[in-house]
């Protein structure tokens, strides 16, 4: 597609936009061909906006000419509203002394969850998930786990959204999977079984504000070690009520 063509009425913030959110957690080095085909610009219009982008400490160009996000951005990014992480770390490290387990936190972001928390335990097993990337919902414990307590109608869409299947175990029948997610409700937390890595399972705990999922936490073992996650799902369950009674706007808080 010509570039005029590709470029059509967008304005300049969406243009900068489209550049910002060529980045992702698997995708956190970007060349400027490589910025040019994912935000579906010209590579002239690129090769601008990067530039001022880069001035202004947004970007920043490694030594191998790829560009990553900048400190300006970092910065920024700590001023967001809500400080879940904040309110959460206490908690999720008292949980990481105890178990010595990887621990993460998830929030749900459109039909995926992004993990804003991780802390990396001496028994660490390695992660699909880093800190700041996307995953599925319904094969990883923290989706599962906030996807059971989203209202009917969320839930029903997501089932009918053609569902990945990154392991020969991951649940993609629509049946199953909301048998599944009826359990995790009634017992307040989910389980996974080599359904998001080969080698890993995992169990989560939603944090449950009003009624409503905020977030979840998580935490993966090795497949060989499935039989300590009942244990550890106590564990999370009370750590993800600690956080919710702590949270800014728990019911009942002044």
């Amino acid at each position: 597609m010509a570039g005029g063509a590709r470029e059509g009425g967008r304005t300049v913030t969406s243009k900068v936009l489209a550049i910002l959110g060529a980045f992702d957690g698997d995708h956190p080095a970007l060349t400027l061909t490589e910025l040019a085909r994912r935000s579906e610009l010209p590579l002239s219009t690129v090769h601008r906006l990067v530039a001022e982008l880069e001035a202004w400490k947004a970007l920043t160009r490694g030594p191998d000419g790829r560009y990553h996000v900048g400190l300006r951005l970092w910065e920024l990014g700590r001023l967001a509203p809500g400080h879940l992480q904040q309110v959460a770390h206490p908690w999720l490290q008292e949980l990481f002394t105890v178990t010595g387990e990887n621990v993460h936190l998830a929030v749900r972001d459109g039909m995926e969850v992004l993990y804003v928390h991780h802390l990396y335990g001496r028994r660490a097993v390695p992660l699909a998930s880093r800190e700041g990337g996307r995953l599925p919902m319904h094969p990883t414990g923290v989706g599962k786990a906030l996807l059971a307590f989203e209202p009917e109608w969320f839930v029903q869409a997501y089932l009918r959204r053609e569902l990945e299947r990154p392991t020969r175990h991951t649940i993609t029948e629509p049946g199953r999977l909301m048998r599944e997610l009826q359990q995790t409700k009634r017992q307040g937390y989910a389980l996974t079984y080599e359904e998001m890595t080969l080698g890993s399972c995992s169990v989560a705990a939603p944090i449950v504000i009003d009624g409503r999922p905020l977030a979840a936490v998580g935490i993966v073992l090795s497949s060989h070690r499935a039989k300590e996650l009942p244990r550890l799902a106590e564990l999370l369950m009370a750590t993800a009520r600690q956080i919710a009674q702590v949270f800014p706007g728990f019911p009942g808080k002044q």
